[in-house]
């Protein structure tokens, strides 16, 4: 069990994806630059979600949950800057998604 301050650490976002491309010799990546309205630019990505989509081209102009407040972490030589938030696994995978186009780095609460 977490508590509700725990909870409150968490910073999930919605970002619009701007590009998408498979990272080479592996078989579950896809990197990802991310757009979250920073001054900074789009965030790069990397998320092993490529046995779930048709193509990484399908996920240029979605806009998808990131959690945007994790430490930077180096994934086959990329550094990724958030993780894509997302539920289940195998044949019930899905994304999280808004019902409506919102502002890119709106906020989850």
């Amino acid at each position: 069990m977490i508590t509700i301050d725990d909870l409150a650490k968490i910073e999930i976002r919605v970002g619009t994806v701007v590009s998408a491309e498979r990272v080479p010799e592996t078989d579950k990546l896809i990197r990802l630059m991310v757009e979250f309205g920073e001054d900074t630019g789009p965030r790069q990505i990397v998320s092993g979600i490529a046995a779930y989509i048709e193509s990484p081209e399908w996920l240029v102009g979605k806009q998808l949950s990131f959690v945007t407040n994790l430490e930077p972490r180096t994934i086959k030589g990329l550094e990724s800057n958030g993780m894509l938030f997302a539920i289940g696994g195998g044949d019930s995978f899905a994304f999280l998604t808004p019902h409506r186009d919102v502002p890119p780095g709106t906020s989850a609460h």
